[in-house]
């Protein structure tokens, strides 16, 4: 598709392939299928292999790790049958440090493939995908921006590039232009769902939601028939919704689109978690939601792959009140912060302190919950996700704070917090301004 050499012969497996490369830029539906079929007619495609156990990596499911090691086994031996390409050697490469808990020398181990193949766009997004999942935005703009001079208008990917651009300028803080990236990306790619959700979180971070809903209406063909990628697109549209006060919508979308499908894909219950906690911050009834997400979570207190997915885990856990579950987890934490590595190293820090925060703010213990959420902010980017996805942290800290009465200390975490959105002030910040200005009205009278 982006011109990029692989030891296929057949065109067939060509297409095949293609289909590969357009699913993951689209986040198509389609990609294990082409991947699938690929696999039938080319067992010994050694990039296939190791491209799906990094796809397998990516899921953050602990049962997926042994799938990841059989394919890393596999592109092994595929590439004694016959003579592999540097990109290919670099694909297995990758996988075969993820799997040595080395995630940032795998996402290395892509840029070294980039730096010889710059219009290589599958492979700068799967850079582009460990270093999100690494909390790595300045490392996500700097992969992006060496190899945009090589996606000309030539390159059938530009779009796609474009889309991932867009989302580096946003995460990094250059709004404007992140917005400009990410329109015109989706000119070139009309089904850029990465690209329109790019530009969503702008609208997002500089509280402009009607722009925003009018952007994901108006661009449905982008996002509406991919993976369930498009769960999170309408999380984005809720988010906004809940910006214009609109908090009966945000509800309705939860039940009628991002819970459509009950999956346990962690990716489905951060989205789920994180809405359910943000309206029930602003006193909305969830009623009995959070139990179908409890059951869930509660298989997956072991799992360790992703400290990112384990906190949205907790979230469901403290919701629906699963205290055992919620100790469980606790202790599964203080377990893998004692083991080394970069994952570890997460768990320890910034990971055990929002768990103890956490814990605490479900029993109504504000102060000692302020006091871990805070202590834990300076680090909360290396978990991965977004500015947007953590912010659900952020409104807990805050409001942790107002309920034990530490006005200052809430305050100025909101305009750090409004520093990092360019500015702007959202809702969220106006109303808990208006209640530090109440709350400290009454202690002088």
């Amino acid at each position: 598709m982006c011109s990029c050499p692989v030891t296929l012969t057949s065109a067939a497996s060509v297409a095949h392939w293609n289909g590969v490369v357009h699913g993951v830029l689209s986040h198509g539906q389609q990609t294990p299928v082409h991947l699938g079929h690929l696999m039938e007619a080319d067992p010994d495609f050694a990039m296939g292999h190791a491209a799906r156990g990094l796809f397998c990596l990516m899921t953050g499911r602990a049962e997926m790790t042994q799938i990841a090691r059989d394919a890393l086994a596999a592109a092994k031996m595929a590439a004694t049958q016959q003579p592999i390409t540097q990109r290919e050697a670099g694909w297995i490469d990758a996988l075969a440090l993820w799997l040595d808990g080395k995630p940032s020398a795998a996402a290395g181990a892509a840029e070294k493939v980039l730096r010889a193949l710059p219009h290589d766009t599958i492979t700068a997004k799967l850079s582009q995908g460990i270093r999100f999942m690494l909390g790595d935005s300045a490392g996500m703009r700097r992969s992006v921006e060496r190899i945009l001079a090589a996606h000309t208008d030539q390159n059938a990917c530009r779009g796609y590039l474009l889309g991932c651009h867009a989302f580096t300028l946003e995460e990094t803080g250059d709004y404007k232009a992140a917005e400009a990236a990410g329109r015109e990306g989706l000119t070139l790619a009309h089904d850029d769902a990465w690209g329109l959700h790019a530009v969503a979180h702008v609208h997002d971070m500089t509280a402009r939601p009607d722009a925003g809903i009018a952007l994901i209406e108006g661009n449905t063909a982008a996002w509406s028939g991919s993976n369930n990628f498009r769960y999170h697109v309408w999380w984005h549209k809720a988010l906004l919704h809940m910006e214009r006060g609109e908090l009966d919508v945000a509800l309705g979308l939860y039940d009628a689109q991002i819970r459509a499908d009950k999956t346990d894909d962690y990716r489905d219950i951060s989205n789920a978690t994180s809405l359910l906690m943000r309206l029930e911050l602003e006193g909305v009834d969830i009623g009995p939601r959070w139990e179908e997400l409890a059951d869930f979570c509660e298989n997956r207190v072991e799992d360790g792959c992703l400290v990112f997915a384990d906190l949205h885990y907790l979230l469901a856990l403290t919701g629906a009140q699963r205290g055992p579950a919620r100790d469980a987890l606790a202790a599964r934490f203080a377990r893998d912060a004692t083991k080394p590595g970069e994952m570890p190293a997460r768990v320890d820090a910034p990971g055990t302190a929002v768990v103890a925060g956490l814990s605490a703010f479900s029993e109504g213990r504000y102060d000692t919950a302020f006091l871990n959420l805070a202590a834990a902010r300076p680090l909360m980017p290396s978990i991965g996700g977004s500015h947007a996805q953590r912010d659900v942290f952020e409104r807990i800290t805050v409001d942790a704070g107002l309920r034990a009465g530490r006005y200052d200390a809430s305050a100025a975490i909101l305009r750090d917090r409004q520093k990092i959105r360019g500015g702007h002030i959202d809702r969220f910040a106006a109303t808990r301004f208006e209640k530090i200005n109440i709350a400290r009205g009454i202690a002088a009278q």
